[in-house]
């Protein structure tokens, strides 16, 4: 795989396009709230489902490339899925600081950490951290294979990140949609990937 600094410029353009439009609500949900015109519960619900929602996105995009192989628009974001993945982790982290200004008080997060919901959301976001910072061509290619397997993590980042707003929100339905989104789009790919595989065994059977 070729650095990133050997892309050609049309490819450099569109992924910097990319960054500006997954990073233009953050810029302007953090100004509003800034400027106080937002409260922080509103905050903490924006940053909370622009996370949630870029992440079910990144693992969504496989099974959407298996539905239309031919869609050129879905191609391309399969390429630029990692970064999907990444600016999830940007509004999860600008979520949790926010979370950790308006307490300010070691105890008192440490205690919180500790309920299920909670707990789901840190361990969401633990997981998060490597896979952020490995998703650039360079790690990819120095950990060849084990870079697939260590962001396989991600499905498990998905569900916590669910379970935390599922125990926390005050309306529950959301967060259940958003799983029984991911549910179906994951079952699709596996079966999916099973599939291929039983007709590429009955082909090589085959005399």
């Amino acid at each position: 795989m070729h650095p990133m600094s050997n892309h050609p410029p049309i490819r450099r353009s569109t992924r910097n396009l990319l960054w500006l439009v997954l990073a233009a609500p953050l810029a302007s949900i953090t100004y509003t709230y800034s400027a106080g015109h937002l409260f922080y519960g509103e905050y903490l619900h924006l940053t909370g489902d622009w996370s949630t929602k870029l992440l079910i996105l990144a693992l969504a995009v496989t099974p959407l490339r298996r539905m239309f192989p031919h869609a050129r628009p879905i191609a391309w974001l399969h390429r630029q899925r990692r970064y999907l993945g990444v600016a999830a982790f940007a509004y999860a982290l600008a979520h949790v600081l926010a979370y950790l200004l308006r307490l300010g008080v070691l105890e008192r997060i440490l205690d919180e950490s500790l309920e299920p919901g909670m707990l789901a959301g840190w361990v969401a976001l633990l997981i998060l951290v490597p896979l952020a910072a490995t998703s650039n061509d360079w790690t990819l290619t120095r950990l060849g294979h084990r870079w697939k397997a260590l962001h396989r993590l991600v499905y498990l980042a998905a569900l916590l990140t669910i379970a935390h707003w599922v125990v926390l929100a005050f309306d529950p339905l959301p967060g259940f949609l958003h799983a029984g989104l991911l549910v179906l789009l994951e079952a699709y790919r596996i079966a999916k990937r099973r599939r291929d595989r039983r007709v590429a065994h009955t082909e090589g059977s085959n005399p």
